[in-house]
């Protein structure tokens, strides 16, 4: 198996809102506007993203307000 897929973590709806900051409207309206990481359907209605998906786009923010990640 490769290293890089299995150091994947997925993540779900509540530690990604706790560490964006962001509320449930606004991530999925982000979502529909393509301007925020898809989930990914993990079964039973339930969806989870990629950890790395997520620190990525706070990457992203912290780069375009000028700070270092």
């Amino acid at each position: 198996m490769n290293s890089e897929i299995s150091k994947q973590r997925l993540i779900r709806r509540s530690e990604v809102l706790s560490r964006v900051g962001l509320s449930r409207s606004s991530i999925y309206r982000r979502m529909t506007d393509g301007e925020f990481p898809r989930p990914i359907d993990i079964g039973g209605g339930r969806v989870a993203w990629l950890e790395s998906d997520i620190d990525g786009w706070i990457n992203q923010r912290l780069a375009e307000a000028g700070r270092a990640a």
